[in-house]
Protein backbone atom coordinates (compact mmCIF):
# COMPACT_ATOMS: atom_id res chain seq x y z
CA UNK A 1 0.00 0.00 0.00
CA UNK A 2 1.50 3.34 -0.94
CA UNK A 3 2.16 5.88 1.80
CA UNK A 4 -0.65 8.31 0.86
CA UNK A 5 -3.25 5.56 0.81
CA UNK A 6 -1.94 4.25 4.17
CA UNK A 7 -2.12 7.73 5.70
CA UNK A 8 -5.67 8.23 4.41
CA UNK A 9 -6.83 4.91 5.87
CA UNK A 10 -4.96 5.63 9.11
CA UNK A 11 -6.55 9.10 9.38
CA UNK A 12 -10.08 7.78 8.80
CA UNK A 13 -9.58 5.04 11.39
CA UNK A 14 -8.25 7.58 13.87
CA UNK A 15 -11.26 9.84 13.35
CA UNK A 16 -13.70 6.97 13.80
CA UNK A 17 -11.96 5.65 16.90
CA UNK A 18 -11.56 9.08 18.49
CA UNK A 19 -15.33 9.31 18.85
CA UNK A 20 -15.21 6.73 21.67
CA UNK A 21 -15.74 8.33 25.09
CA UNK A 22 -12.60 8.62 27.19
CA UNK A 23 -12.59 6.85 30.55
CA UNK A 24 -12.52 9.07 33.64
CA UNK A 25 -11.03 8.83 37.11
CA UNK A 26 -13.04 6.19 38.97
CA UNK A 27 -13.76 4.14 35.84
CA UNK A 28 -12.34 0.68 35.23
CA UNK A 29 -9.30 0.98 32.97
CA UNK A 30 -9.79 -0.55 29.53
CA UNK A 31 -7.98 -3.87 29.38
CA UNK A 32 -5.36 -4.48 26.73
CA UNK A 33 -2.80 -7.00 25.56
CA UNK A 34 -0.07 -5.16 23.64
CA UNK A 35 3.32 -6.10 22.25
CA UNK A 36 6.26 -4.28 23.78
CA UNK A 37 9.74 -3.16 22.88
CA UNK A 38 11.22 -6.00 24.95
CA UNK A 39 9.51 -8.68 22.85
CA UNK A 40 6.85 -9.51 25.44
CA UNK A 41 3.11 -8.98 25.38
CA UNK A 42 1.66 -7.18 28.40
CA UNK A 43 -1.97 -7.33 29.49
CA UNK A 44 -3.44 -5.01 32.08
CA UNK A 45 -5.35 -7.94 33.56
CA UNK A 46 -2.03 -9.63 34.43
CA UNK A 47 -1.41 -6.95 37.09
CA UNK A 48 -4.91 -6.85 38.59
CA UNK A 49 -4.84 -7.73 42.26
CA UNK A 50 -1.04 -7.42 42.39
CA UNK A 51 0.15 -3.89 41.75
CA UNK A 52 -0.63 -0.52 40.23
CA UNK A 53 0.06 0.24 36.57
CA UNK A 54 1.10 3.54 35.01
CA UNK A 55 0.70 4.05 31.27
CA UNK A 56 2.43 7.12 29.87
CA UNK A 57 1.05 7.62 26.36
CA UNK A 58 3.34 9.50 23.98
CA UNK A 59 2.77 10.86 20.46
CA UNK A 60 5.66 9.55 18.33
CA UNK A 61 8.96 7.76 18.80
CA UNK A 62 12.10 9.74 17.91
CA UNK A 63 10.45 13.14 18.26
CA UNK A 64 11.98 15.76 20.55
CA UNK A 65 9.46 15.77 23.43
CA UNK A 66 9.02 12.00 23.40
CA UNK A 67 12.78 11.47 23.47
CA UNK A 68 13.07 13.83 26.45
CA UNK A 69 10.23 12.02 28.26
CA UNK A 70 11.62 8.55 27.59
CA UNK A 71 15.10 9.56 28.72
CA UNK A 72 13.65 11.09 31.90
CA UNK A 73 12.04 7.77 32.78
CA UNK A 74 15.13 5.77 31.76
CA UNK A 75 17.58 7.94 33.67
CA UNK A 76 15.39 8.27 36.77
CA UNK A 77 13.84 4.82 37.03
CA UNK A 78 15.38 4.57 40.51
CA UNK A 79 12.64 6.99 41.62
CA UNK A 80 9.89 4.70 40.28
CA UNK A 81 11.11 1.16 40.94
CA UNK A 82 10.57 1.34 44.73
CA UNK A 83 6.81 1.61 44.19
CA UNK A 84 4.55 -1.42 43.82
CA UNK A 85 3.73 -0.27 40.29
CA UNK A 86 4.68 -1.29 36.79
CA UNK A 87 5.15 1.56 34.36
CA UNK A 88 5.04 1.67 30.60
CA UNK A 89 5.23 4.21 27.84
CA UNK A 90 2.78 3.53 25.00
CA UNK A 91 2.24 4.84 21.50
CA UNK A 92 0.58 3.87 18.23
CA UNK A 93 3.99 3.38 16.62
CA UNK A 94 4.83 -0.11 15.30
CA UNK A 95 6.55 -2.35 17.85
CA UNK A 96 9.76 -2.39 15.79
CA UNK A 97 9.93 1.39 15.92
CA UNK A 98 9.32 1.43 19.68
CA UNK A 99 12.03 -1.21 20.14
CA UNK A 100 14.54 0.94 18.25
CA UNK A 101 13.41 4.01 20.21
CA UNK A 102 13.80 2.15 23.52
CA UNK A 103 17.31 1.10 22.53
CA UNK A 104 18.31 4.62 21.46
CA UNK A 105 16.99 6.22 24.67
CA UNK A 106 18.26 3.51 27.03
CA UNK A 107 14.75 2.68 28.21
CA UNK A 108 14.91 -0.10 30.81
CA UNK A 109 11.12 -0.44 30.85
CA UNK A 110 8.70 -1.63 28.14
CA UNK A 111 7.30 0.63 25.44
CA UNK A 112 3.92 -0.68 24.36
CA UNK A 113 2.80 -0.60 20.74
CA UNK A 114 -0.84 -0.05 19.80
CA UNK A 115 -0.40 -0.07 16.03
CA UNK A 116 -4.10 -0.71 15.33
CA UNK A 117 -5.10 2.33 17.48
CA UNK A 118 -7.76 0.41 19.39
CA UNK A 119 -6.30 0.77 22.89
CA UNK A 120 -5.43 4.45 22.38
CA UNK A 121 -9.04 4.99 21.31
CA UNK A 122 -10.35 3.08 24.33
CA UNK A 123 -8.26 5.32 26.62
CA UNK A 124 -9.46 8.44 24.79
CA UNK A 125 -5.92 9.54 23.93
CA UNK A 126 -6.19 9.14 20.16
CA UNK A 127 -5.76 12.49 18.42
CA UNK A 128 -7.64 12.96 15.14
CA UNK A 129 -4.25 13.23 13.40
CA UNK A 130 -3.62 9.57 14.28
CA UNK A 131 -1.18 9.79 17.19
CA UNK A 132 -1.62 9.40 20.94
CA UNK A 133 -1.84 12.48 23.13
CA UNK A 134 0.74 12.81 25.89
CA UNK A 135 -1.42 11.68 28.84
CA UNK A 136 -0.45 9.46 31.76
CA UNK A 137 -2.94 7.08 33.37
CA UNK A 138 -2.53 5.83 36.94
CA UNK A 139 -4.40 2.58 37.52
CA UNK A 140 -4.70 0.96 40.95
CA UNK A 141 -4.22 -2.73 41.67
CA UNK A 142 -7.97 -3.25 41.25
CA UNK A 143 -7.88 -1.94 37.68
CA UNK A 144 -9.52 1.42 38.47
CA UNK A 145 -8.21 4.67 37.00
CA UNK A 146 -7.19 6.80 39.99
CA UNK A 147 -5.62 9.71 38.13
CA UNK A 148 -5.06 11.05 34.63
CA UNK A 149 -2.29 13.56 33.98
CA UNK A 150 -3.05 15.56 30.83
CA UNK A 151 -0.28 18.09 31.48
CA UNK A 152 2.81 15.87 31.33
CA UNK A 153 6.12 17.73 31.39
CA UNK A 154 8.55 15.54 29.41
CA UNK A 155 11.72 16.72 31.17
CA UNK A 156 10.39 15.93 34.65
CA UNK A 157 8.11 13.02 33.85
CA UNK A 158 9.92 10.55 36.15
CA UNK A 159 10.01 12.93 39.10
CA UNK A 160 6.38 13.91 38.54
CA UNK A 161 5.32 10.28 38.21
CA UNK A 162 7.10 9.31 41.45
CA UNK A 163 5.51 12.24 43.28
CA UNK A 164 2.08 11.26 41.99
CA UNK A 165 2.53 7.61 43.02
CA UNK A 166 3.45 8.86 46.49
CA UNK A 167 0.39 11.17 46.62
CA UNK A 168 -1.86 8.32 45.51
CA UNK A 169 -0.55 6.16 48.35
CA UNK A 170 0.92 3.44 46.15
CA UNK A 171 2.89 1.26 48.58
CA UNK A 172 6.62 0.80 48.29
CA UNK A 173 7.82 -2.68 47.42
CA UNK A 174 9.99 -2.91 50.53
CA UNK A 175 6.97 -2.22 52.76
CA UNK A 176 4.88 -5.04 51.30
CA UNK A 177 5.00 -8.31 53.23
CA UNK A 178 4.61 -10.85 50.45
CA UNK A 179 2.93 -14.03 51.65
CA UNK A 180 3.03 -12.99 55.32
CA UNK A 181 0.12 -12.40 57.65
Amino acid sequence: MDILKHLAVFGLAALALSAIAAPQVGDPAPDFALPASDGNIYALSDFRGHEAVVIAWFPRAFTRGCTIECKSLAENGHLLRPFAATYFMASVDPVEQNAAFAEETGADFPLLSDADLSVAAAYGVLHEAGFAQRWTFYIDANGIIVDIDKNVQPATSAEDMAARLEQLGVPRRDSIAYGRD
